[in-house]
């Protein structure tokens, strides 16, 4: 029987692979989620969800779903909000997990029990959380942060002075909202087309400001989830745009005869935009798109091609940033500002600390991070039944990191410093989980 005792922060997917993956591994663990419920931001009632009502995922419950526990036949292919936080609440309630964790329940400080040049114990950790119970503080021989990177808004300086509403899309639960507004919305990633294909039909007008262009996905190719083709062995990364980026165009055409710029990376190379009625709505004069903003204007905003327009809101959809408010950033090797940690495989910081979920991959789904949570455990089993395979990973995580671009060369922005290439990182993944269970000291 295994001794250790592990704390899990999040109850959204990443916790609950956590959960199940130690469950099964055999370390005890406790977790803690501020909401009242698992689900992460699929519980859109959580206190820090940002889902909205008409979310969506973006990928095909296929490709997206964990792989010993389908989602049931009746879920729709791309499944709402709704559907979703069900689908969370089976599994848990399937694995009997629900149990281990204090919900409504925040966490405030993560520390290292005594420093190790001071004859600590590396990898021991306390936790402080405060909740229902009051405020306590325990030890445990690790941490899992599976709080999620989709709940810290990130909220740009605009120059200038605006006499309307500013809003970020983490605001935004409905299209009620916008009733009867003239509209800006700021970013054309998915949500930003998602909220605009929502105001469409409730507001006065509405507009999309774009800074650079954007390659377009079709929900459906050839009348099947578009992300279920090709779902063999991969394709070098430069035939495999060749050969979408020419499919793709045949469904959603070109996207510069609607107003947006030509885009300055290849297919992939950024996250694609799921959604093609945008440019449905555009090809019927819904919307319109405008150029990067130069300055918010009284009741309106000025435009960097010198343009001017009157508005009531502006709807930031400019992403979110990385929040680990708890830890010291230096301990994930961090310095707390742009980009993300540096962590190996984006899984591993200072000793007995783990991160899971700090991956976007098209394509890599829940299965993705379920097996993050798998190395995870087979490490910490490893530690304390074959120490020597423990330390042979340890090298290895000290040494040069693996390729996980798939030959793509993703572009240089902060959104994209914890981007990987799904089939290159699952498969590295899969690498090291097999090594630390057969003993081998070899990738």
């Amino acid at each position: 029987m295994m001794l250790l005792m592990i704390a899990i922060i999040g109850a959204g997917p990443s916790g609950l692979a956590a959960a199940r993956n130690l469950q099964r591994a055999g370390p005890a663990w406790e977790g803690f989620e501020l909401a009242d419920d698992v689900g992460g931001l699929w519980n859109i009632d959580a206190p820090r969800s940002t889902v909205y009502e008409s979310a969506h995922l973006i990928s095909s419950r296929t490709t997206t779903e964990f792989t010993e526990f389908p989602m049931r036949d009746s879920v729709a292919d791309y499944p709402s909000h709704r559907e979703l936080y069900a689908y969370f609440r089976d599994f848990a309630d399937h694995f009997d997990l629900r149990r281990g964790f204090r919900f409504g329940t925040e966490v405030t400080r993560v520390v290292p029990t005594s420093p190790t040049d001071q004859g600590g114990e590396p990898g021991r950790w306390s936790v402080t959380a405060a909740g229902p119970d009051g405020e306590r503080t325990r030890t445990y021989d690790g941490v899992i942060i599976a709080n999620g990177t989709l709940s810290e808004p990130n909220v740009p300086r605009l120059p200038g002075s605006f006499d309307g509403e500013v809003l970020h899309t983490s605001a935004y639960k409905r299209a009620q909202q916008l009733a009867g507004k003239r509209v800006l919305i700021v970013g054309a990633g998915n949500s930003g087309c998602d909220i605009a294909v929502d105001a469409v039909h409730h507001a006065a007008a509405v507009d999309i400001s774009v800074r650079r262009g954007y390659h377009f996905v079709p929900t459906y190719v050839f009348g099947k989830p578009a992300d279920t083709l090709n779902q063999g062995r991969p394709l070098p990364a430069r035939l495999k745009q060749a050969i979408d980026s020419r499919i793709l165009k045949l469904f959603t055409g070109d996207p510069t005869r609607y107003g947006f710029p030509k885009p300055d990376h290849k297919i992939y190379e950024s996250h694609p935009i799921v959604n093609s009625m945008i440019l449905y709505h555009l090809g019927h004069g819904d919307l319109s798109v405008r150029p990067d903003i130069e300055r918010l204007d009284g009741d309106g905003v000025r435009f960097v091609d010198g343009s001017r327009a009157p508005y009531d809101v502006v709807v930031l959809a400019t992403g979110y940033r990385l929040h680990y408010p708890f830890v010291d950033p230096a301990h994930l090797n961090w310095d707390g500002r742009g980009g993300a940690p540096d962590l190996y495989l984006n899984i591993f910081g200072a000793p007995g600390l783990y991160v899971l979920g700090m991956i976007e991959a098209s394509g890599i789904g829940w299965q993705g991070r379920y097996e993050q949570a798998e190395l995870v455990a087979s490490y910490l089993v490893a530690r304390e039944q074959d120490p020597a395979a423990a330390a042979a990973f340890e090298e290895r995580m000290r040494g040069p990191r693996p390729d996980l671009s798939g030959g793509y060369r993703y572009l240089g922005l902060d959104r994209m410093a914890y981007y990987v290439n799904k089939d290159a990182y699952r498969s590295t993944v899969r690498q090291e989980i097999s090594a630390l269970r057969t003993g081998s000291s070899q990738r």
